[in-house]
């Protein structure tokens, strides 16, 4: 293998995925495991694959030069492949955080783009030096930090609440695709668009991460300490007094009284379960590890039992007056995961 063809390679691979390297360190908290950033490198492979047959295939159909899909289309098209992945992650409450956002972004990103550089290396093995400086430090750069971009914004407009209004990720999908767009409509300059990338995007990027590293150590103790007042309110038999309790209570006239009882089991559990969660979550900060076992493990599955004791329709009655957060969801997705894989 000719030593000039190798050089290109790590040029235009390499820098993606130092600089995925570096948001993983900055990660103090630990939020994103080295598996779920191997799952999101291979999603963004296979979306790349994806988006290759597509963009051929609508090239055809709409009789558009390669210049023009390339600054109208493909950034649509590419971006809202790269962002369902990352909706799909919301919906499996795998995110809870900008910061995981952020990198599990990036990650989809990178491993979109280096199927990208890898065709390209093939289809161009003689293209010079220039070539995968502009695709190494800002193609790469560029789907990397516009994913991410997407994820930052979803999160930060969506956390507040246990589900997803699809309108709220309409202004992160906007911004990348304008990005996109924005870096290919520049290609006749592609050594500035490149720069532009290089700078900018790092900066928002550990912006973000500054910024937020200071929400999550403030929301952790802020949680830990209302699940604390919550289970000693469920423990005294304060909380059927309040407006959840008093629902629930309600529920009688629609339901029998033993599924009343399991929604008060069914709260007390959960809530007993996010302690646990923060704990662990706080522990990371320290570097202090916080035994799971197989009580929590049984926990777990308790609290899976009760949901399908309870049924579908008292759950979704229920759930609005929950006040569960995304956030949470994603504590007790984690903490569940850790357990599992232990």
């Amino acid at each position: 293998m000719p030593l000039h063809f190798l050089l290109e390679a790590m040029i235009g691979l390499v820098p993606v995925l130092l600089f995925l390297f570096v948001l993983l360190q900055l990660d103090s908290y630990k939020l994103v495991s080295l598996r779920e950033v191997l799952e999101c490198l291979g999603a963004g492979i296979v979306l790349a694959g994806a988006s290759y047959f597509t963009n051929t295939q609508a090239i055809g159909l709409l009789h558009y030069s390669f210049s023009t899909y390339a600054r109208f289309v493909a950034p649509f098209a590419e971006e809202l492949l790269k962002a369902a992945f990352i909706i799909f992650l919301f919906a499996r409450n795998r995110i809870g955080f900008m910061i995981d956002a952020a990198i599990m972004g990036f990650a989809v990103g990178a491993g979109f783009s280096l199927t990208e550089n890898f065709y390209y290396l093939d289809v161009f093995p003689g293209a010079n030096l220039g070539v995968w400086l502009v695709r190494g430090f800002g193609t790469a750069i560029m789907h990397g930090g516009a994913t991410a971009i997407f994820g930052v914004m979803a999160q930060g407009l969506t956390e507040r609440r246990a589900t997803i209004n699809p309108i709220m990720l309409l202004p992160g999908l906007a911004i990348a695709v304008a990005l996109h767009g924005l870096y290919n409509y520049f290609q006749s300059t592609p050594i500035v668009a490149a720069a532009v990338m290089v700078l900018v995007l790092p900066l928002i990027l550990l912006g973000v991460f500054a910024k937020s590293a200071h929400k999550v150590h403030d929301w952790l103790l802020t949680d830990y300490a209302s699940h604390e007042h919550l289970l000693e309110e469920i423990r005294s038999g304060a909380f059927e007094h309040s407006e959840a309790g008093r629902f629930i209570q309600d529920l009688s006239n629609k339901f029998d009284a033993d599924s009343v009882a399991d929604l008060f089991a069914y709260m007390r559990l959960h809530t007993e379960l996010a302690i646990r969660a923060d704990k662990v979550s706080l522990g990371r900060e320290t570097g202090e590890r916080i035994a799971g076992g197989h009580e929590i493990h049984e926990a777990f599955r308790r609290l899976h039992a009760l949901e399908k004791k309870i049924g579908p329709a008292a759950m979704m009655t229920l759930w609005p007056h929950l006040n569960f957060s995304r956030r949470e969801l994603w504590e007790l997705s984690e903490l569940e995961g850790e357990v599992r894989h232990a």
